[in-house]
């Protein structure tokens, strides 16, 4: 999950369905996917606009 994780954040267009399969051998479902996809996804996004809006920094 993590790998996949790590995949969406540095390069979401290399995703395949040979990980997919991946996540579903080690026991997640379709459902899990979509929440490991949303919730990773939320973060990158968030993230990146926290950077471009400069929060944090001071």
């Amino acid at each position: 999950m993590l790998d996949f994780a790590a995949k969406l954040t540095r390069h979401a267009y290399k995703a395949t369905r040979a990980d997919l399969d991946g996540l579903r051998s080690h026991g997640f479902d379709d459902r899990a996917i979509l929440q490991i996809t949303l919730i990773a996804s939320w973060f990158n996004y968030i993230n990146r606009v926290a950077d471009a809006l400069g929060v944090g920094r001071q």
